[in-house]
């Protein structure tokens, strides 16, 4: 019972917050590359290939187990194509929107992925909603308090409270206007990230090979954004990597990022369902903040803060509903299961003296 309990609650929880940190990190590595000059769609790119070709392809093949792969539909194809298409255009948007803003902003509105999860499990019937119960009223206040901090975090930044180490080379209202760019870009972000965690899910029951699945939905990936950013930046020189800390950035995120991650968050996704792996990302808040101020200089803002402590008390809001709920799910199983073992139990004096019976009547037949 307890290597039960540590596989399914103890092992899950600490590999998605070590997630989280990688995310963070890679993050933190790209903003340093865009200093250097980086192109986002050859970061993009590069970080695909690495990921596809040199972790997620001999995966399968040196953990594969005896038995063999489930048979593969054909409507599988469309959905892993999908995911792959979500996947490179999240990618692509954060990269841009990191760029734009900071990774503090990109974790801070990170906060807004288990609320817009829910709202999507809702709709595609992955969550019941009853308005009546104080758990689902708990998700949905969260859920709109959550939207309101991410407003305040793109739309307003305040006084500096930590000064950055490094003046910026940009003016104040050229700052702000890519400050409020990225903001939206991160927001459309967190829009699509839901889609892809239920529709991952999805596909995992259906063909529940994990490793097979993230390795063809990335090489679907990786296939789509070859051509997409050749045309985007035809220019052959800014395709040539330096070894600093833009190909540190590159192996860094195609390894830890695009690969592991989406194998623990896709193993998460198929052992506890979306809205639970969801529930992790505002945990990057404190990690991109430290980081970003300390390795890359940025100073930190008022209204960042502000709207991160809104968007934390409307995520925490939407964790008591779904515990809640939980907790009245696992009472209603219980009360089930102790009616099922008592209904056996009151017929068992009835059988037991029907079997008395019956020996006595053999006995009184057979003149004992």
């Amino acid at each position: 019972m307890a290597r039960i309990h540590f596989y399914q609650d103890v092992v899950p929880l600490c590999a998605l917050i070590a997630t989280e940190c990688i995310n963070v990190g890679a993050s933190t590595l790209f903003k340093a590359a865009t200093v250097n000059g980086v192109n986002y769609y050859v970061f993009t790119v590069y970080a695909s290939v690495i990921s596809t070709l040199v972790l997620l392809l001999p995966l399968p093949f040196i953990l594969r187990r005896s038995n063999e792969l489930p048979p593969f539909k054909s409507s599988l194809l469309f959905k892993i194509f999908l995911l792959g298409l979500i996947s490179l255009g999240t990618r692509l948007c954060g990269a841009k929107a990191i760029e734009y803003s900071s990774p503090t902003l990109a974790a801070a509105m990170s906060n807004l992925i288990p609320a817009f999860t829910f709202i999507f499990a809702i709709f595609f019937r992955v969550e019941k909603a009853d308005l009546r119960s104080s758990s689902t009223q708990a998700k949905i206040i969260g859920t709109v308090v959550s939207i309101s901090g991410a407003l305040v975090v793109i739309l307003f930044r305040g006084p500096e409270l930590k000064s950055a180490s490094s003046p910026s080379t940009l003016d104040s209202s050229s700052a702000h206007k890519k400050w409020v760019l990225g903001g939206f870009l991160l927001l459309l972000e967190c829009l699509v990230v839901p889609i892809w965690y239920i529709l991952q899910t999805q596909v995992i029951k259906e063909y529940p090979a994990k490793l097979m699945v993230v390795f063809l939905f990335n090489l679907c990936g990786t296939i789509i954004s070859a051509p997409v950013s050749l045309i985007a930046e035809p220019d052959l020189s800014a395709w040539k990597i330096k070894p600093d800390i833009t190909f540190l950035a590159i192996i860094y995120s195609g390894l830890l990022c695009t690969g592991l991650s989406c194998l623990i968050e896709i193993w998460g996704l198929h052992l506890k369902g979306p809205v639970y792996v969801s529930m992790f990302r505002p945990l990057s808040i404190a990690v991109a903040a430290a980081m970003g101020f300390i390795f890359l200089g940025e100073a930190l803002h008022l209204g960042s803060v502000i709207g991160a402590a809104i968007l934390s008390v409307g995520f925490y809001a939407v964790i008591w509903g779904k515990a809640k709920e939980e907790e009245e799910l696992r009472k209603k199983w219980e009360f089930d299961s102790s009616q099922s073992q008592t209904q056996p139990n009151s017929r068992t004096p009835l059988l037991q003296s029907y079997v008395v019976d019956e020996e006595d009547n053999n006995r009184e037949r057979n003149g004992i």
